[in-house]
Parts: C-alpha cells; structure tokens; sequence
C-alpha cells in the first residue's frame, strides 16, 4: 500500500495575492500535489491542503516554511484570527499506509530542522505532544504579542531554537499530528457578536468535560466579525466526527439562533470536505458552500494514489524494456500487464 500523508499548513497571511502565488509554486514545485486551497482577508489567513510521499510532504514542508519565515511579517500582521507564526500551523496527517505514530514522527523530524536550520521556535501539539496533548488554543493564546518579548511562564516551547522570546518576524510554530478534521464556518445573521461569542463558549468543548456539561466533544470554536463582508461567522473545528456529529452541532446552532430571531445563512468548509458532509442530503441541509467532486477527500485520495501507482508501474515497464532480451518473456509480459492496468484518471480538469 502506498503511504499517502496530508499537510495542512497555515500561513499569516491572506492579502498578498502575488506572495501567495509565489508560495504555491514553492509548493506544488516540492513533488506533493496541492488539493485546496484558501485564503481570508479578515482572518488574513491562507490554508493550503498537499499529499504525498512522507518524505516529499516533509521537505516541502520545509521550504514552505522558509518562504514563510522570509517573506511574512508577524509585526505588520493583522486579522481576526489567532495567531503566533509566520507559519503559524502545520499539521501532519495519515491517509494510507501510515499511522498516527508515523505522522508525529514526521512533525518532530520537520520541527528539529525548523528550529535549526530557520531558528523559529517550536510547539508540539496533538498526537506530536511531548506530554499532555496540548491543544492550539492554549498555545496560541495571546497571539505573537504574548511571545515577542519572551515565552510566558509555563508557555516555553518545546524546541526554543537558542532563543528566549519567538522569532523576531517569523513568531513560532504549532508543529502536529492528528486525524483528518472538519474545518468549518458558519455564517449567522439577526444577533450581535456578543451574542455569537456566547453561542461559541456553549458550543465548545471544556477541560475534561462531556456534551452534558458544557460544550460539544473535540469542537473548537471562535466567533468573528468579518469587517470586509460585514457579517459574523463562528470557525469551527471538529477534530472527531466519530465522538460528535456535525448535524448535532448544526442543529444545535440552528435552535439558539432561531430562538433569538437569528439563523444560518452559509456554511463554508476550509480544506477537503470530509466523507462525512458528501451526501446530497447533507451538503443541502447544512448549505454547504463550493462543493464540487474535486473537493471531496476519498476521490481526490484514489486519484492521487493511483497516479503515483501508475508512474511506478510506467517506470517499472521503462527499466524492462531497457533490459531488452536480457528479461525473461515472461516478466515482460507481467511488467506489461501491470502498466496497463493501473491507466491514469482523468485529469483534475475533467468531472468524473
């Protein structure tokens, strides 16, 4: 089985068109193929989601991050969205043939070089913990601001890269390893955003809590107000759909706003969309936003897996051909055989 591992990383910055560009062509040059990806004026935020071999995702990793670290500016960033790196997030996550072990070791090989080579300082979060699963909520609280003149007492990160405070533009980064998430917004209309920031201290989950007490299980949730469309929006991220269902916290919202007057217009996934939103019936009850087959995870995933399996095969019938007489009749036939089996998908311009 072919290993297939997915990064998901998160930049500080969502504004600078060309930048961006010029980010994703250090990207899609590094051997992985890119999925998605999106970008936010008000979060001034970018999500970019790339597969690959482990070793491909982790050196592309790494330049994306030194593009990062050379190009983004963390004392000039402004947006609504918490934040504390250049590269503020990198996730690591195992599709195929991998497992989540096998994701955090990628994250501790990609932070250790991070921290030497970049000098930027390293959280570990997640499965890549180096104790307690540290969530990002807590790392990041306080933004870069927080870390600039030094780490707080109890925040030093785990790899400080031979400083006492984060790096001067670049900050820190959040460095981990988990399960394919939901990442989400919904977008609200008729209440105040005091009113959604109640409406996300409910719906999040607490320390040690269940859906009895407070909170929804593995939901994370913020409420913002986005001033360039001039509407609010609770960002969600749902990190076990297996312990909580988005139609329960869909539904949930859905009764609160009702009862106040208010209601869901949209509802916008960042990323891959997840097996669990590709129904129908789903991507019409929840509104989904932007949801073409191109999008969806599983097919992408085959696709992709399929097409590394064909360059293997081709390669594989090249060498026997090179070979000529001096490969037996009957492993020519066979080298044959495989290549024409694994025939390449369409191209990701076509519909399936």
């Amino acid at each position: 089985m072919l290993p297939v591992l997915q990064a998901v990383p998160n930049f500080s910055e969502g504004r600078d068109v060309r930048r961006l560009r010029e980010l994703l062509d250090v990207i899609e040059d590094g051997g992985v193929e890119v999925l998605d990806w999106s970008s936010d004026r008000d979060h001034n935020r970018s999500v970019v989601t790339y597969v690959g071999d482990p070793a491909s995702v982790e050196a592309t990793s790494l330049e994306a991050a030194r593009f990062a670290c050379e190009h983004f500016d963390l004392r000039v960033h402004r947006g609504v969205h918490p934040r504390v790196g250049a590269l503020d997030v990198l996730p690591f996550v195992p599709l195929q043939g991998l497992t989540l072990a096998d994701a955090a070791a990628s994250a501790h090989r990609v932070g250790r070089t991070l921290a030497d080579r970049l000098g930027i300082p390293i959280y570990f979060y997640g499965e890549a913990s180096k104790g307690p699963t540290a969530r990002l909520s807590e790392l990041r609280s306080g933004g870069f601001e927080a870390l600039a003149a030094g780490f707080p007492e109890g925040r030093e990160p785990d790899l400080s890269a031979g400083r006492s405070a984060a790096h001067p533009s670049a900050g820190a980064t959040c460095v981990g390893a988990r399960r394919v998430l939901l990442a989400w917004n919904l977008y609200l209309e008729g209440v105040d955003l005091e009113a959604a920031r109640a409406l996300a201290r409910e719906l999040r989950e607490g320390r040690g809590t269940s859906r009895g007490a407070r909170g929804f299980a593995a939901l994370r949730v913020l409420a913002f107000r986005l001033e360039s469309q001039d509407r609010l929006q609770l960002s969600m991220n749902l990190e076990d759909m297996d312990r909580t269902s988005p139609f329960d916290v869909y539904r949930y919202v859905e009764r609160r706003l009702e009862a106040s007057g208010g209601r869901i217009t949209e509802t916008e996934v960042i990323g891959m969309i997840p097996d669990a939103l590709v129904l129908p019936a789903a991507a019409d009850r929840l509104r989904v936003l932007d949801c073409p087959p191109a999008r969806l995870l599983s097919p992408r995933l085959a696709r992709h897996v399929a097409e590394r399996a064909a360059v293997r095969a081709d390669a594989v019938l090249q060498a026997v051909r090179g070979e000529g007489e001096a490969v037996p009749a009957r492993v020519r036939e066979s080298a044959l055989r495989l290549s024409g089996s694994l025939t390449r998908p369409p191209s990701r311009d076509q519909e399936p």
